[in-house]
């Protein structure tokens, strides 16, 4: 990953607020230490794409959480974080930093990625990163990967690929058949049982004049609003353009606004340890347990008849705990949860960060 037209783009404008009380919408929880190891999970993901040069790599986030992104990666030059003025979902801001990529290399190769993601296996990650960056080198197809599910997800989109033929240019590369939106259980329970459904990351690999190129066909008024402004990448004049034009966008998704029409669309399956981490559920499924499953992060945490909990404190305070099953008990700033997992989308709601 190494090559000097590889690019990487990190969209971290999200504000995720689901570890409440942990992450706010003043600080979502891309720039939080979720898994206790002293990372953010912005800081994570720029680690798992060692190799990109820093002159190569783009963050796209909200204005107010620019400082943030400076701090947790001051090696990634300070014009490459791209400010959004305003939330107008993938598809902008994927467009945004593609344009922005061109005015500097119209030869770019280029891996999108989200800020907020956990990948366990990152030696498999990188080999397939690298796989499928050479195989978009030198063609005109977008790749993105799908994780092999092992449980019946219905907060996932899926991905069905035809197995039946592989790339010519790649075996392990298949063309998509269909994008699945999110599914209920029971239709999710259909989904694992056939080898050909896969969950979508929402990673995306291409280069940059075939996202351009697509963006011209199937989002025209996105890519007019973009193309007019190539004289001003790079330049003191870029962000106050960009604020008086983004809210011009469409608010859309990159995939129903490219993906789900796109021809030469493909999907890598891949099997590396990966999870969005949108609940804490999702968080105590990707950490270690003990021996009566209870995810533990922090340095003084005592559990005694306890089952099945996620404990998360990391501010040297002790805490003991006794009696609960299936509970959340996280502490932040002086702010204490206790609920029960079941439950905890209410709370957030009722916290005001919901």
């Amino acid at each position: 990953m190494s090559k000097s037209s590889n690019h990487l783009v990190i969209m971290a404008g999200g504000v995720g607020s689901r570890f409440w009380p942990m992450s706010t919408s003043e600080r979502p929880k891309q720039f939080i230490d979720v898994l206790g190891v002293g990372k953010s999970l912005l800081q994570l993901t720029y680690e798992r794409f060692s190799g990109f040069s820093p002159e190569n790599i783009w963050v796209v986030t909200n204005q107010k959480y620019v400082e943030l992104v400076h701090q947790q990666l001051p090696e990634i030059p300070y014009g490459n974080i791209l400010q959004e003025p305003c939330r107008r979902n993938t598809a902008p801001c994927i467009a945004y930093v593609s344009w922005r990529i061109k005015s500097k290399d119209p030869k770019a190769n280029v891996v999108v990625t989200p800020s907020d993601h956990i990948v366990t296996d990152v030696e498999e990650f990188r080999r397939i990163i690298k796989l499928c960056m050479d195989f978009t080198q030198d063609s005109d197809a977008i790749v993105t990967l799908g994780m092999k599910p092992n449980r019946p997800e219905t907060g996932y989109g899926y991905i069905k690929a035809d197995l039946s033929v592989s790339s010519l240019r790649q075996k392990k590369i298949f063309r998509v058949d269909k994008f699945k939106e999110k599914p209920n259980l029971e239709t999710a329970q259909e989904y694992i049982k056939e080898s050909d459904y896969f969950w979508n990351a929402g990673i995306f690999i291409w280069s940059v004049s075939t996202i351009v190129n697509a963006f011209r066909v199937y989002q025209p008024a996105i890519a007019k609003i973009f193309e007019n402004l190539m004289p001003v990448y790079g330049t003191v004049d870029e962000q106050q353009m960009i604020n008086a034009v983004y809210p011009e966008c469409e608010n859309i998704s990159v995939d129903y606004a490219i993906m789900e029409r796109v021809e030469e669309i493909f999907v890598c399956p891949a099997d590396f340890g990966w999870s969005d981490l949108g609940t804490w559920g999702s968080l105590q499924m990707q950490t270690k347990h003990d021996l009566y499953g209870n995810t533990l992060i922090g340095e003084k945490i005592e559990m005694y008849e306890s089952h099945n909990c996620v404990v998360h404190t990391l501010q040297q305070k002790q805490v003991v705990i006794q009696g609960l099953d299936n509970y959340i008990v996280a502490e932040k700033d002086g702010v204490l949860l206790i609920c029960k997992l079941s439950e905890e989308q209410r709370i957030r709601q009722f916290s005001g960060e919901g």
